[in-house]
């Protein structure tokens, strides 16, 4: 029988990517028996089912999350070698499922999450050349409904197959179908499962527009295809809209007032979008006037509110949307101000920042020249601090504490608080240990992914490893 996660009602907020157990903010708890890693939660899309990259705690905790002896070495599960590509995958069913290309091939493999044992592998074919000299693998992670796993490769091939097996229940070539012209870093966006539609960012063009350069993306025309659903069982065009191109965001839903919409972050636009209907409700631009200029942050969303932010010129914003007459209207809370990147408050670039208690907590910056990690009040827009200056991260909450994952590879285990950087531990996972029985390789740049959590396990990816952790216990 198929279920459908639920979708939280957007006042809880986000960033992230896999996890566990269930949390409540404010409340305080008892602490359980070592939490069995088959019985955690899944976290079946990437930053959760909430899009908050949150870890839902099933385990409480009496003192607190901050007070667990995060000092303590991590002992390492298992490790798992993997190809080329830049997310980590998902979990559901006491299982990760990895996407990556390996020998010039697209896989995707179920692991066991007890002993890091793969149980399946399916693959196929693939043909793909980055622009930049990027890997050819996956951009996304791949996204868990009921009984079916949905993947969106770098070249476009979205693919449903049974979770069980790993058998193929139908694939479609979108760029071939919907002319894209190659984007710059190829498709980056997760599937979005709403009912029985699979909806996915496209960005097509008029098949005149396949002459165009890859990667001229200035002549490119959009052609109403910004986003497409599929029906889960046949592969189905159930309708198209929004005119614009692709961006390397996610869609993500989000309620206004009593209605259910989609909002996607597309290369020009952010867009809502009635997902019953699929037509466009509206939209707001919101990109920096550069060619290469991407928009890749999910939209934080707080009740009406949402958020979103690029590093190339524009900074963040904060807009109130409601709907009038069945039209989005877009009110700006605050803007950053257009050019002046010293004086702005948040640049984001790969990562989704995490919103906790009224802040955000985010990498900003493009590179690792200009980047630090910051705190930074959702309402107005003031920082409150900056820390990790010169480096990108990645984060994702767990209880009252963010895992901050360094491109580099150290995991830094950080207090949610607007008051100052108040760092607890850091674990060197770019240097490799191991005590005879449980040997743990290091992980190298970049690590770009954001740390995921399973019931009492944190998985965190390098370039060609994942390694499972084991969290302390109180």
């Amino acid at each position: 029988m198929r279920t459908t996660p639920p979708l939280v009602q957007s006042k809880l907020c986000f960033i992230g990517i896999l996890t566990l157990l269930i949390f409540a903010v404010g409340e305080e708890f008892a602490i359980a028996e070592q939490p069995s890693v088959m019985a955690a939660p899944s976290w079946p899309r990437f930053l959760n089912t909430d899009f908050s990259g949150t870890a839902k705690m099933s385990v409480s905790v009496a003192d607190g999350v901050a007070n667990w002896p995060w000092g303590d070495p991590p002992q390492c599960r298992w490790s798992l070698s993997v190809g080329e590509g830049y997310g980590l995958g998902v979990i559901d069913r006491g299982a990760y499922f990895h996407f990556d290309a390996h020998e010039g091939k697209e896989r995707l493999r179920r692991i066991d999450m007890r002993n890091g044992q793969v149980l399946w592998s399916q693959e196929n074919e693939l043909n793909y050349r980055d622009l930049y000299g990027y890997e050819s693998g996956a951009r996304c992670s791949p996204t868990i409904d009921g009984d079916q796993i949905f993947t969106l490769g770098v070249a476009g091939a979205l693919t449903a197959r049974d979770v069980e097996t790993g058998t193929q229940q139908w694939r479609i070539e979108t760029n071939q179908r919907y002319h894209v012209v190659q984007n710059f870093f190829g498709v980056g966006s997760a599937p979005l499962v709403n009912g029985d539609a699979v909806i996915v960012m496209i960005g097509g063009s008029p098949i005149a527009d396949q002459a165009i350069a890859p990667g001229r993306l200035d002549r490119v025309s959009p052609n109403g295809l910004l986003l497409v659903a599929f029906h889960r069982d046949t592969g189905e065009e159930l309708w198209r809209c929004g005119d614009d191109l692709a961006s390397y965001s996610s869609p993500r839903t989000m309620q206004i007032g009593d209605r259910k919409c989609v909002l996607v972050f597309g290369r020009e636009f952010l867009h809502v979008i009635d997902p019953v209907e699929g037509k466009s409700l509206g939209n707001v631009r919101y990109r920096a006037d550069i060619l290469e200029s991407v928009n890749a942050m999910v939209p934080v969303v707080s009740g009406q509110r949402v958020l979103v932010s690029d590093c190339y010129d524009l900074g963040a914003s904060l807009f109130e949307i409601e709907l009038d007459r069945g039209e989005a209207t877009f009110r700006s809370v605050w803007r950053d101000p257009e050019g002046r990147r010293r004086d702005q408050s948040l640049r984001s670039h790969m990562s989704t920042p995490v919103l906790q208690q009224g802040f955000l907590y985010a990498c900003s910056g493009r590179n690792a020249p200009d980047s630090d990690f910051r705190c930074v009040d959702f309402a107005t827009g003031k920082v409150q601090w900056t820390a990790m200056e010169r480096r990108r991260s990645a984060a994702t909450r767990l209880g009252e504490v963010l895992l901050v994952l360094k491109e580099t590879g150290t995991l830094h285990v950080v207090r949610c608080t607007p008051v100052r950087f108040d760092e607890i531990a850091v674990w060197n996972l770019d240097e490799a240990s191991g005590d005879g029985s449980a040997d743990r390789p290091a992980i190298r740049y970049p690590c770009w992914a954001a740390p995921i959590i399973a019931g009492d396990s944190v998985l965190v990816r390098g370039d060609e490893t994942v390694l499972c952790l084991k969290l302390p216990t109180s």
